[in-house]
């Protein structure tokens, strides 16, 4: 594993322009055909202070694109640790307690897909993976698995870190701790980002547990699937099928019979809206 607080060294299998990438606060992004990075001029995304030295484990076995994201999030603040197969991710995991795992869906040994779902078996680490897999059907597979987020290859690396600060901005304790709250069966510690149902905790992951959140604050209210991407995703533009997706596994988690939704429903044409009979209190 690599660790974010040493220099990299230059490879000189790597191509002299991906080189260029990782000493250079502005720099070339190649296009699909290499390596899978936009074609664009691009600057370093901003740190925040708040999420410096959070650590994060990348797993990706390619080693140009794995160099060119470590600088990056490293540049941003971060601590990265870095492994390249599915096996290596599952233990050091468990070692290391990342507050986040950037993780590719396509590695040796198990891929990314199956790598979520065991990692959901014990833990409810953020996790945002990579796919080359555009069709929305294997996005959905992602998520499905137990992703809080993706990003599809090609992509820019300054979004990369974009969208784990975005993740980790959510996760993260606030300044001044929320109360924690009850409505109906449900128990909300937002500050300690646990939720539970009749006293039962319930292992969600860090969307999911922002989703519920939201539901739990705006109780007998329709969101449609766009206004719940930018409030609870951060996202002006996203895939729907997100929403989908993150709302079907929270009603396995929640409800006693999922087909049949007795907290959050479907207002077809508008929405969703969560319904408990309690008021807040």
């Amino acid at each position: 594993m690599t660790h974010a607080s040493t220099s990299a060294p230059m490879d000189d299998s790597i191509p002299f322009e991906f080189a260029e990438m990782a000493r250079s606060d502005r720099v070339m992004h190649l296009g699909p055909g290499n390596r899978g990075f936009y074609t664009e001029i691009m600057t370093d995304a901003p740190g925040d202070p708040d999420l410096r030295d959070r650590r994060l484990l990348l797993v990706e076995d390619d080693p140009t694109v794995a160099e060119v994201a470590r600088n990056y999030l490293r540049n941003a603040g971060f601590l990265v640790d870095e492994v390249t197969d599915g096996f290596q991710a599952l233990e050091s995991v468990a070692e290391l307690v990342p507050d986040l795992v950037i993780l590719d869906r396509k590695l040796p040994g198990i891929d990314g897909t199956e790598v979520c779902r065991r990692l959901r078996s014990f833990t409810a680490v953020p996790v945002l993976m990579l796919t080359a897999l555009s069709a929305t059907e294997d996005r959905i597979d992602g998520l499905e698995s137990g992703a809080d987020d993706y990003l599809t290859k090609p992509f820019s690396p300054r979004e990369l870190v974009l969208r784990v600060q975005s993740i980790l901005k959510r996760t993260v304790d606030e300044s001044t701790p929320e109360a924690p709250f009850r409505l109906g069966p449900f128990h909300l510690d937002v500050s300690g980002r646990r939720v539970s149902r009749n006293g039962i905790p319930l292992e969600v992951s860090a969307r999911e547990f922002d989703l519920l959140a939201f539901f739990l604050k705006h109780p007998h209210q329709v969101f449609d699937r766009e206004t719940l991407l930018r409030s609870v995703w951060g996202w002006e533009i996203g895939d729907p099928s997100t929403i989908t997706v993150t709302v079907r596994r929270l009603r396995e988690k929640i409800e006693d019979d999922p087909s049949h939704a007795q907290f959050l429903s479907t207002v077809w044409g508008a929405g969703y809206r969560f319904d408990v009979e309690e008021e807040l209190r």
